[in-house]
């Protein structure tokens, strides 16, 4: 039988990014399997009645980082010392309060292992330089955890690199619910009758390559009976859309934070495009498969991994004009191509990159 755990989870639940997702699946699968679990994350204080709830204080947050307030440390301490967790399990979250957390947990006597999501490209690029950096600030904390887990063979040799030990970390590769993200009828697809429907869904960020998608998007010919949905905001929002609001082939959505309506957006979409020039493993890629979304992806971080043997689409980062160019008009003028893709998409997430096969993992780890 499994043993019952008490966990202090430290995340993101505002605002809405990839982070906040992976928390609020997590802490409800444990609790759903009897473990009692603290949810602690940034947010004003006096926000919630709920006593398995804990905010701590903060200047400010983004869906990039946070600042937190000179006394977030002491919240978190004190409020550990009376929950008395078995463990902490924190979701870094790019806070000057993650390098704490060690310390904190340790002097209290209470183990705890992180969730290390952060993107990265081994390309020597302005994002994936940046990002080689984040890696390298970050290694000499994550040495101190009792575990870390990321989610790719190639993260686990660039933090062996930096000094951080193979023996406390472990493999888990993001998963989402392939019982919800599924291939199925979609409303949104009426609003569109004829045309195909490519989509962009995640942050409106430069590293995301939005820019490159949309000039890409209105420069190759023969794209008319397609609809480009871009749904996420971000820092780049205001700027493109005052330069391609007028695109009448192009629908902004903004920020949609209920799931039923994104799903319902990816079950009704022909081809789910991500060209990042910085990744980690995209979540959003992993519920675009899930709902059958054929795939064009850039190679970066952990995304041309779970594309490989001809499941999606990849190209280059460095040549994202060109080949999404290409990949565009190969994906638009190919029914048949766009099913098999559909369905070597849903087959590659049922075997591989399930949440259900994520959290066999997270127990056994938290216990020992």
């Amino acid at each position: 039988m499994e043993r019952k755990l008490k966990v202090a989870w430290i995340g993101k639940k505002t605002p809405f990014c990839g982070n906040v997702t992976y928390s609020r699946e997590i802490t409800n699968i444990l609790s759903s399997r009897g473990h009692e679990v603290f949810f602690f994350h940034f947010n004003d204080e006096n926000v919630t009645d709920d006593e398995n709830e804990v905010v701590l204080p903060y200047i400010y947050k983004s869906q990039g980082y946070t600042i937190p307030s000179i006394t977030s440390g002491k919240v978190l301490s004190d409020a550990l010392r009376e929950i008395k967790p078995d463990i902490v399990h924190a979701s870094l979250c790019l806070s000057p309060l993650d390098f704490r957390l060690p310390e904190i947990c340790h002097d209290l006597g209470i183990p705890i292992v992180c969730t290390f999501h952060n993107a990265f490209d081994k390309r020597p690029t302005f994002h994936g330089s940046t990002s080689y950096i984040v890696y390298q600030i970050y290694a000499v904390t994550l040495a101190q955890f009792d575990g870390v887990i990321i989610f790719s063979e190639l993260q686990k040799d660039l933090l062996e690199k930096m000094g951080v030990s193979r023996d406390i970390v472990k493999v888990i590769p993001n998963g989402v619910d392939t019982s919800k993200f599924i291939p199925g009828e979609s409303e949104f697809r009426k609003k569109f009758p004829g045309k195909q429907i490519y989509t962009y869904l995640g942050r409106l960020n430069p590293e995301k390559g939005i820019d490159e998608l949309i000039k890409a998007f209105t420069r190759t010919e023969g794209l008319d009976d397609v609809q480009l949905v871009i749904v996420g905001g971000g820092s780049q929002e205001n700027v493109l859309r005052s330069i391609y609001g007028e695109e009448k082939n192009i629908t902004w959505t903004g920020i949609i934070k209920d799931e039923k309506t994104r799903i319902d957006i990816l079950q009704g979409s022909d081809a789910f495009i991500l060209p990042s020039q910085v990744e980690g493993l995209s979540l959003s890629l992993l519920e675009a498969m899930g709902c059958g979304a054929p795939i064009i992806a850039t190679d970066v971080g952990s995304d041309g991994e779970v594309l490989s043997d001809g499941t999606g689409i990849i190209i280059d980062p460095t040549k994202v004009k060109s080949q999404l160019s290409f990949a565009l008009k190969l994906l638009h003028d190919s029914k048949d191509y766009r099913d098999l893709l559909s369905k070597k998409a849903r087959e590659r997430v049922v075997e591989r990159y399930s949440l259900l096969q994520m959290l066999l993992w997270l127990p056994i780890i938290h216990i020992d």
